[in-house]
């Protein structure tokens, strides 16, 4: 591994790239949002480390009582996302990051490391068996389904919120609650509004913009989750072409 990796600073985010929307135009309106949530976060402890070169090879991760999804749990960091792709694949990178954030949790005197994944590799989540070589363990789990891993260095372990239990809502309609830590959120929700109202599909977006809100959700949430007929459906972004796909809708 020839190239550096460079932390996310106050003082470099204007200059530098976010990984996973490098090129795409339909997509900058949405890194400007993430700049904008990532200054905010920055000084509670966040990190995002990347590759000092352009490709999608980040970690991205937070103390736990900061973060904002549904999990428990004193003194871990969680990771948002773990992200190495491309022509980038198979050089240690991924490998290099993970053992970063473990040991910067170390250096912190951490309780541990925790994600979110999934029992078969789901898109967007942590693959599972690559978290497992480094001695993570399922900490809790919701519908035999979606797994909370941990890398606990004391015995502690996190837990998800109660509120992920429901992994329902009352309203039948196509519910989407959602936040701005993602830089394709912005497209897909643009996307979405027009598709919904062009064929007269009712719609609720819900925005999970306060850490309180981010902690309360009622299902499994890492930026973003989908509700139809009242059941949980993903996590995975939509557009139009998934709406229809996915939903049938």
């Amino acid at each position: 591994m020839s190239e550096e990796f460079k932390n996310i600073t106050i003082d470099n985010i204007e200059t530098e790239h976010l990984c996973c929307a490098l090129a795409d135009k339909k997509h900058q309106c949405g890194v400007g949002v993430k700049k904008q949530w990532l200054k905010e976060r920055i000084p509670e402890g966040h990190v995002f480390r990347k590759l000092d070169a352009k490709g999608k090879v980040f970690i991205e991760y937070a103390p736990l009582e900061s973060a904002w999804i549904p999990v428990q749990g004193d003194n871990f960091l969680y990771i948002y996302c773990l992200w190495v792709s491309g022509s980038f694949k198979g050089k240690g990178y991924a490998s290099a990051l993970l053992e970063y954030c473990i040991n910067d949790a170390k250096e912190q005197g951490k309780s541990g490391v925790c994600v979110l994944s999934s029992k078969k590799k789901k898109p967007y989540l942590t693959d599972k068996k690559f978290m497992l070589k480094y001695g993570f363990e399922v900490a809790d789990s919701i519908n035999d389904d979606y797994e909370l891993l941990a890398l606990s260095f004391d015995g502690n372990k996190p837990s998800f919120t109660e509120s992920v239990r429901q992994m329902s809502v009352s309203s039948k309609e196509l519910t989407i609650y959602y936040g701005m830590q993602c830089p394709f959120i912005p497209n897909c929700l643009e996307q979405i509004k027009n598709y919904c109202s062009e064929n007269g599909i009712p719609v609720r977006l819900i925005a999970v913009d306060t850490l309180e809100k981010a902690k309360n959700v009622p299902c499994i949430f890492n930026n973003w989750a989908v509700f139809y007929n009242g059941k949980f459906e993903t996590v995975s972004l939509m557009n139009e072409g998934s709406l229809k796909k996915s939903l049938g809708l």
